[in-house]
């Protein structure tokens, strides 16, 4: 039987953290679907559509790597592509006590579906979405930080937010 993970994620925008954990996974496990939710708590920059074209590409070498999307709760998707484990990243300790009440909701909802924390890189330990944003937005140098194609789709979209925040003259 194939193993079969979901690593879910706002991913707004992935950066090499996200990648990290999802191709160190995908050599753990037969298949994971790298699904795009939407956090309600969370105003992303990026439509979904364009999260989950940019994971497309960025994972386009993985085989096994599945992006897809999900309105509702992980352990229904997961459930419903046959997944045993949800993937996490962890950077710190902050992480786990968010992750921990998380994956205890995930239990009482499906008692079948492991989750699995995966430690980040250290170099990446600092890094998250929101991080990026802000040093993008200021046209801060990122590119250590995410994939050119990410580094090439904030610029674009801090240039039209930038455009359409100037009053006419």
């Amino acid at each position: 039987m194939a193993s079969i993970a979901v690593c879910p994620g706002s991913f707004d925008p992935v950066t090499y953290g996200h990648l990290d954990i999802i191709r160190r996974g995908a050599k753990v496990f037969d298949q994971v679907y790298v699904v795009v939710l939407n956090n309600s708590s969370k105003k992303p920059l990026f439509s979904t559509e364009e999260r989950m074209e940019l994971l497309r590409e960025v994972t386009k070498d993985l085989s096994n790597v599945i992006v897809d999307s999900y309105h509702g709760l992980l352990v229904d998707y997961a459930r419903s592509k046959n997944a045993s484990a949800i993937l996490r990243g962890l950077r710190a300790v902050s992480d786990f006590e968010y992750e921990m009440q998380i994956t205890s909701m995930n239990r009482v909802l499906n008692e079948q579906i492991e989750t699995f924390f995966m430690m980040t890189n250290n170099q990446y330990a600092f890094l998250s979405s929101s991080i990026v944003k802000e040093v993008a937005k200021y046209n801060g140098n990122v590119s250590e930080l995410v994939p050119k194609i990410v580094e090439e789709a904030l610029r674009k979209k801090f240039s039209q937010n930038q455009n359409s925040e100037k009053p006419p003259r």
